[in-house]
């Protein structure tokens, strides 16, 4: 035990350089020891989260480990059952036996022993962190001329993350009356919201009223054909819960969330510009087209100027990059979510990202991978996750071309994961397609039909975990591609 009881003294005259040593506390090690070889028990207050590697000291090391192997299998951990594995040994002229006995004999009572293994996982945490550091800075020094800096920054994140989920003590089982407290609490929060949502309002009346809300720590998956609309919908809620966004600072420095939310999106298909100009069409009631061709008027202008002004001000936070994979999303979005903060995340959309599967799998058991990853995130995270979704084109095959589960490609993997799956669709553009000779009586009865159906769009919900199924009827104008809610006859006023 020399290390642990011979610290290095400051060099006389200050001309030597002076060695700072890891950060470590050798007391907390031996009271939390000693505490564990006179009561067992101390062993579980610790055991979730606290492993050998975490004691600064061999020897600590050693003991730990060892009597978590004795405890685990049934047999008792005290100096003496201890004294066989570990030999003889010279620690700062005390035998093996005379150590483990002076720590037993000095322990404090086994009810800090949570406390004090807290402060030696922290220790180990931040001797991680210097590592961390150190290799950063010896890889930005000896790094090869081909290796750019984005490698060794993106490298240093990944050991960051991964340091920062390893480094908490939380978690385990919870009693059940914490459970109930916590969802009587956000009942009671529902019941005070305007809207009476459990969750966070997508802006859709009808959308509310079905699911409650977008739910902490949900897998969404919208899904579509091409062309019925999912990324305007998606960009349309994303909008809504960003504008409503509304937080109150609390006592200890954190933001609680009164309504709407921080949003993130990973848009994969479309850019950040593109995305833009589209939600400010939504917004503005200005058809992109125009925006993009410069094809608008002062009025048209000003309305899109003032879109542009909201647009600023709100907290609503775009990745345009192509192509990352899912352990590349996950980091990202655990960055947002502690930088700016995050209450909504989106996928534009879910095939678009790559997994980090072996060559020789297939697409199925990549998806897999991906969808389990991001409910995994959903809940790490506690956000709700609107992932976009392509269907397969066996829709087409079919005369009613209403989506259903069985739809989604490689439906298996998302179909199981996700709690609440959306189907977008539009008859009006599969019966656009239909239109028979002008002047005939097919053309009229067509033109009638059409009347009906136009500016309508369902969105189903074919699987929802916590609510019924069943389809919501929305406004579309597919002009600013903007879906809203349906002004239904039971819902206008009287006329006169």
């Amino acid at each position: 035990m020399a290390t642990a009881l011979t610290l290095a003294s400051p060099a006389a005259g200050g001309m030597e350089p002076q060695y700072r040593t890891a950060p470590h506390n050798i007391e907390a090690e031996q009271a939390l020891l000693g505490a564990l070889l006179v009561n067992n028990d101390a062993f579980y207050r610790v055991s979730d989260f606290l492993d050998p590697e975490h004691f600064s000291e061999d020897v600590h090391r050693r003991i730990f480990e060892i009597a978590r192997s004795l405890i685990r299998n049934g047999k008792i951990a005290t100096p003496i059952t201890l004294k066989t594995f570990l030999g003889d040994q010279d620690l700062g002229g005390m035998t093996v036996s005379h150590y483990l006995a002076r720590l037993a004999a000095e322990a404090t009572t086994v009810i800090n022993a949570e406390d004090y293994g807290r402060t030696i996982y922290d220790l180990a945490m931040r001797r991680q962190l210097i590592t961390i550091g150190e290799d950063l800075v010896n890889m930005a020094y000896d790094a090869p001329v081909d290796e750019p800096p984005r490698k060794q920054i993106e490298d240093a994140e990944r050991k960051l993350f991964e340091l920062a989920e390893k480094g908490r003590y939380e978690g385990g089982f919870l009693n059940f009356s914490e459970a109930l407290r916590g969802a009587i609490d956000m009942a009671a929060e529902a019941f005070k919201r305007d809207r009476k949502l459990s969750g966070i309002s997508t802006g859709i009346t009808d959308l509310d009223r079905m699911m409650g809300g977008l739910q902490g720590s949900d897998l969404v998956i919208l899904a579509g054909r091409p062309a019925m609309g999912k990324t305007s919908l998606a960009t349309n809620i994303a909008f809504n819960i960003a504008r409503a966004y509304a937080g109150e600072r609390q006592p200890d420095g954190t933001v609680k969330r009164l309504d709407g939310g921080i949003v993130g999106f990973f848009s994969l298909e479309m850019s950040a510009e593109q995305l833009a100009t589209r939600i400010i069409a939504e917004q503005s009631g200005v058809a992109s087209y125009k925006i993009r061709r410069g094809e608008i008027g002062e009025t048209e202008f000003a309305r899109v100027a003032d879109a542009a002004r909201e647009m600023e001000r709100i907290p609503f936070y775009i990745d345009q990059t192509g192509g990352i994979s899912i352990a590349q999303l996950t980091a990202r979005a655990r960055r947002l979510k502690r930088q700016k903060g995050l209450d909504v995340l989106v996928i534009d959309y879910l095939q678009l990202l790559s997994a980090s599967a072996k060559k020789g799998e297939n697409r199925v058991q990549e998806l897999t991978e991906i969808t389990t990853g991001l409910k995994a995130l959903a809940k790490e995270l506690s956000v709700p996750i609107v992932a976009l979704s392509q269907l397969s084109r066996q829709v087409e095959n079919r005369d009613d071309k209403r989506p259903q589960l069985s739809d989604l490609r490689e439906s298996g993997s998302i179909e199981q994961d996700a709690d609440i799956v959306l189907f977008v669709y539009r008859e009006e553009y599969y019966h656009k397609n239909k239109e028979p000779k002008p002047g005939t009586e097919e053309h009229f009865k067509w033109q009638a039909e059409m009347e009906q159906i136009h500016g309508r769009a369902e969105v189903i919900i074919g699987k929802q975990r916590h609510g019924p199924t069943g389809t919501v009827q929305l406004h579309f104008d597919a002009e600013i591609t903007r879906f809203s809610d349906l002004a239904r006859e039971d819902h206008l006023p009287e006329r006169m």
